[in-house]
């Protein structure tokens, strides 16, 4: 049987009653002066804290997001602008690859062109040093052989006769 059915508890001498009695005016005291409204409205407080804490969490890691995302791309963009430098980089290579190749063959040709010329000017020059050698040579032996022929003759009756008739001309 429960002890509130029992008469003992609610004699004035027993001190479970006075205890009781006094509990409720306790519990009378402190809703009168609005102790449950103040719970409440520091649970609510509390509460709306840790609601704009949860909010704040959220807007923060939605920006947090929101970056992660703009540095992908942003990495994605510089990978692909790196790729595109590269690309560019290579046909720049290949370009003046070929430009120096050229430029190699050309200035190749040119100077055995030059080489030629100066060749054939030396050959030219080295020709006209040996007729002019061989010129002299032929002079200095007539010269040589007419002296031994004017030696051999005293008289060179064409030479005498050339000369008597200048003496005749001239007057």
């Amino acid at each position: 049987m429960p002890a509130f059915f029992d008469a003992h508890l609610y004699d004035l001498a027993n001190a479970e009653l006075w205890v009781g009695i006094g509990l409720l005016i306790f519990l009378g005291i402190l809703v009168a002066a609005g102790v449950p409204k103040l719970a409440a409205r520091a649970l609510d407080a509390k509460a709306l804290k840790i609601q704009s804490d949860l909010d704040e969490a959220a807007r923060l890691r939605a920006e947090a997001e929101a970056l992660l995302a703009q540095i992908r791309q942003e990495k994605a963009e510089a990978e692909a602008q790196a790729a595109e430098m590269m690309a560019q980089a290579e046909a720049d290579a290949r370009r003046m690859e070929a430009e120096t190749k050229v430029r190699l063959e050309e200035t190749l040709v040119r100077r055995q062109q030059m080489a030629e010329r100066r060749i054939a000017q030396a050959e030219a020059q080295a020709s006209a040093e040996v007729k002019a050698a061989a010129a002299d040579l032929a002079a200095r032996q007539a010269e040589a052989v007419l002296a031994a022929r004017l030696a051999g003759q005293a008289k060179d009756p064409l030479v005498d006769q050339a000369i008597a008739q200048i003496g005749g001309r001239l007057n």
